[in-house]
């Protein structure tokens, strides 16, 4: 199967670039001259004069959208010949500076050559600047003529959506079809007539191969392009995208755009095939591109309802529905994308031909009919399906909030519908049945790719997976920053496409994507806040800058915390220090840079500045006052990270961090006292490892008085100086400090290297000393004598024994 694919595809570019060759070499095709700039000036303003006419004439058939994008089309094509015309009149200007300023009065006349070439540039020049300005011109018209239309279109359309016809219940309303039934007829068969006439110049022996293999290709997309794609893309999804969630929203896409792209593939190559050397006129060639839209529409609607409904596996199922519930509703998509195919072909085929309007009524309200009655029944089916699913005893899945509130506008639009129809309110009904066609495929589309960008960002971001887990090592994240940003960004993924589905929900009939955004950059535009103006670009700017200012700031701070300030002779703290104050510099620096990109001056935030004024001169003193005393204690380093205070309000310990406002202390107990950092400068504090300050142990000896004092005194000398931890320089040192009551104290000093190793050594040498004095029988201090002394009997005592 796949060599027979490569062959047909290979003979397919053979044939056609053979083809295409042919038809390049024919003479007869040979392009057209192409017009001067002042002959399209000439065509654009007929062309708005022909607008302006049809406008003012004001007939009731007059085609407004048609109207519209002719001035649309002038507006493009002014702008686009302006910005072509700019770089000639930049090489004038050249040429023009290359002979330099004309000659001044008195001075010697120029060259005749000079001066003819000078009044041939300057004519050329007056004729450009008098084109690219009255191109602009047109521009600028063309847009005013085109918000005008608009607003025409919208009145129209709301002056329809009031209009009242006969009922359909009444002879009134069937009698003018039938009345303009034979014109209607007789229209239809001329274009009949003339697409017979195309099909037959097209099965000619010059077009004849393209269109066969044209229609060989679509015929074999039809059959089993789709599977053959779903297959691959299901594929590669299986291979290449992990085990989850994420897989199952790809492959709901998968199912999707499969259909698209096979049955729009195969209409247009259709298209292309019938159309191969422009075989159709302006009219027949328009009709055909709007059917190959209206396919890749129906083939979009029938992919998403396999998609999202995924009858054949349930595991896919994105929604909660049953079982019951998808197969009930399996064949609805179909019938749908069936019902908006025909009556889409017959509503283009219509206005091709000229339909009357009587035909055009009735035939808008069955459609009205046809689509809200299938949507009705769709939703009488799913609701069957949940009460049998009830009786059952089966624990009905769980719909969310917006789910019901959609069904019940859906059976509201459905009631209004028909209701529409019934009173003769047709345009009412017909725009009622195609909204909801429309927020139906929008609501099913904005679903489906919620589900496919957060389980993305879940699994890009998630800690366990490897994309997580690299970014954590590159960019030393920590695990619940990588989780709150995925929470952050899916939500801002889905706020966003919820947004945007509401636009083209709220989009004026007949409007298109350009529309949208038009109005969208209108409407935000509009907002101001002060004379600060909300612009959506100046927004994305300042967006983008404060994300790659603090990621620049970020990756500095760690290159020179990591690899620069290491390799160099400063201090840890006074590394830190630089970090911190970099931090500071860089952060205010990016806070610039972002209100620079809103297009934010100092007269704009003049209000924000007074009030902060006022607010610390009332209730900022103190944030202040720490944060000049942090600023401080960064500069001047009295004390910084990693040293040893202590302060008079019992706080001891080590430094952990200086931050702006106050300094972390962790105490010996592995507590953190948070001090303010005015505290660290008005407040007396004792740094115990400032100016790599020596430790010093000291050990209290109290001895018998009958010890041997000078034994005692070359014992402990010998274990303080054997210590490996001691310094010799200040030698260690054993001092006989007191004599009292039978006892005399020794007092034992050795140094070390810093006050952290004071406690460790001191205890390593009482240890030692102890199990020598032991081991020489040195008792620490003599027993105690106890004196036991028998007391006289009293006088009582002695008569009662007597």
């Amino acid at each position: 199967m796949p060599t027979l694919l490569r062959c047909l595809l290979l003979l397919l570019l053979t044939f056609g670039s053979a083809a295409s060759l042919a038809q390049s070499s024919d003479p007869s095709s040979t392009a057209a001259p192409a017009a001067t700039p002042a002959q399209t000036l000439d065509q654009l303003g007929s062309q708005l004069d022909t607008v302006k006419a049809a406008l003012k004439d004001k007939k009731p058939d007059t085609p407004l959208a048609d109207l519209r994008t002719t001035a649309l089309g002038v507006q493009d094509q002014a702008r686009q010949l302006a910005a072509d015309l700019a770089p000639q009149m930049t090489a004038l200007q050249a040429q023009l500076a290359v002979l330099g300023p004309t000659p001044a009065k008195g001075t010697p006349p120029e060259a005749p050559e000079v001066a003819a070439q000078r009044r041939k540039l300057d004519k050329a020049q007056a004729d450009l600047d008098a084109q690219i300005k009255q191109a602009q011109l047109l521009g600028q018209n063309a847009t005013q003529l085109a918000a005008q239309i608009s607003g025409l279109r919208n009145d129209e359309f709301q002056a329809r959506l009031a209009s009242r016809t006969a009922t359909p219940f009444s002879r009134t309303f069937w009698a003018d079809p039938v009345r303009a039934f034979p014109d209607d007829v007789a229209r239809l068969k001329r274009l009949g007539a003339r697409f017979a006439d195309a099909m037959a110049q097209a099965w000619q022996p010059p077009n004849r191969q393209p269109l066969a293999w044209c229609l060989i290709a679509a015929a074999l997309l039809l059959g089993g392009g789709r599977w053959v794609l779903e297959r691959l893309l299901l594929g590669l999804a299986t291979r290449h995208v992990p085990d989850g969630h994420l897989r199952r929203s790809a492959m709901a896409v998968a199912v999707a755009l499969a259909a698209v792209l096979t049955t729009g593939l195969a209409a247009q190559l259709a298209y292309l095939g019938l159309n191969w050397n422009d075989i159709l006129d302006d009219d027949l060639a328009a009709l055909a591109t709007s059917v190959v839209g209206l396919v890749c529409f129906a083939a979009y609607v029938t992919g998403l309802g396999r998609a999202l409904l995924s009858v054949p596996r349930p595991s896919w199922r994105l929604p909660a529905l049953s079982d019951l519930a998808a197969q009930r509703l399996h064949l609805f998509p179909w019938l749908l994308a069936a019902a908006a195919l025909l009556f889409g072909l017959l509503d283009r085929t219509s206005r091709a031909i000229g339909t009357s309007l009587p035909a055009t009524v009735a035939t808008r309200g069955l459609f009205a009919l046809v689509i809200s009655g299938l949507i009705g029944l769709a939703l009488l089916r799913l609701r069957r399906a949940r009460r049998e699913q009830a009786a059952s005893g089966a624990e009905p899945e769980h719909r969310p909030v917006w789910m019901g509130l959609l069904s019940a506008a859906a059976t509201l639009g459905v009631a209004v519908s028909w209701l529409g129809v019934a009173t003769g309110f047709i345009a009412l009904a017909f725009f009622v049945a195609v909204q909801m066609l429309w927020v139906g495929v929008i609501v099913a589309t904005v679903y489906l790719l919620i589900h496919l960008l957060t389980d993305l960002i879940d699994t890009l971001l998630s800690p366990r997976g490897r994309s997580g887990q690299r970014l954590q090592a590159t960019f030393q994240l920590a695990p619940h920053t990588l989780e709150q940003t995925a929470i952050l960004l899916a939500g801002v993924c889905r706020v966003g496409l919820v947004l945007l589905a509401l636009a083209t929900v709220l989009t004026p009939f007949g409007a298109g994507p350009k529309d949208l955004l038009t109005s969208a950059e209108q409407t935000l535009g509009s907002f101001r806040l002060g004379d600060l103006a909300i612009n959506p670009g100046s927004i994305f700017s300042a967006a983008l800058v404060l994300v790659a200012g603090l990621f620049v700031l970020r990756t500095l701070k760690r290159w020179l915390r990591e690899q620069l300030l290491p390799k160099s002779t400063m201090e840890p703290g006074m590394q830190d220090s630089i970090v911190t104050l970099l931090g500071y510099l860089g952060g205010m620096l990016v806070f610039v840079l972002t209100l620079a990109a809103l297009q934010v001056d100092l007269k704009s935030i003049t209000w924000i500045v007074s009030a902060l004024s006022v607010g610390i001169g009332f209730g900022l003193q103190a944030i202040v006052q720490n944060f000049i005393s942090g600023l401080i204690l960064l500069v001047e380093r009295p004390v910084k990270v990693g040293d040893w205070v202590s302060l008079s309000s019992d706080v001891e310990g080590d430094i952990r961090r200086i931050n702006v406002r106050a300094t972390e202390i962790q105490m010996w107990d592995r507590s953190t006292v948070i001090v303010p950092n005015s505290q660290l400068i008005t407040q007396n504090v004792r740094n115990v490892t400032l100016a790599n300050a020596q430790g010093r142990v000291q050990i209290k000896l109290p001895m018998p008085l009958d010890t041997d004092a000078g034994k005692v005194r070359e014992l402990v000398l010998g274990i303080l100086r054997a210590h490996h931890g001691t310094l010799a320089a200040p030698a260690p040192y054993v001092q006989l400090e007191n004599v009292n009551a039978g006892v005399m104290t020794f007092n034992c000093v050795a140094y070390v290297g810093g006050p952290r190793e004071v406690g460790g050594v001191k205890s390593e040498l009482l240890f030692e000393i102890l199990e020598r004095l032991r081991r020489e029988r040195l008792p620490m201090t003599s027993p105690q004598s106890m004196l036991v002394r028998t007391l006289p009997p009293l006088p009582d005592e002695d008569e009662r024994t007597g």
